[in-house]
């Protein structure tokens, strides 16, 4: 049971990331802190990307649930099992690592030190 919670938990901050790497940066603008992290967040995603490799919440996720129970396929919640849907998109690699790198570009623009207009 306590492998099911800690593989369920780890589904929600897995969603958590997504969501800071898709909205870190307008946040990162005001603090600094937080743009070093989201920049570190989107310098990790889009290796992780380009390698090929999974992110390792992906590996620690499934690694709990086989601890929980090898013989299921599926053991989470009913409001995990749609997370699950968010977090593990079915869309190709390629289409995955082009979104990755839409985001790194719109994070870098924002990012952008902005003059102000002076008359």
């Amino acid at each position: 049971m306590l492998y099911r919670i800690a593989a369920d938990i780890t589904v929600i901050l897995h969603l958590l990331w997504i969501i800071f790497l898709i909205f870190g940066a307008f946040i990162g603008r005001k603090y600094k802190w937080v743009k070093r992290f989201h920049i570190g967040g989107m310098i990790f995603a889009l290796g992780i990307q380009f390698l090929g490799w999974y992110c390792p919440l992906t590996h620690l996720e499934i690694w709990l649930r086989e601890m929980h129970d090898p013989s299921q396929s599926y053991s989470g919640s009913f409001i995990i099992h749609y997370v699950e849907e968010i977090v593990y998109l079915n869309m190709s690699p390629k289409v995955i690592l082009a979104l990755t790198i839409i985001l790194a570009i719109v994070s870098v623009w924002l990012y952008w030190p902005r003059r102000k207009n002076c008359k």
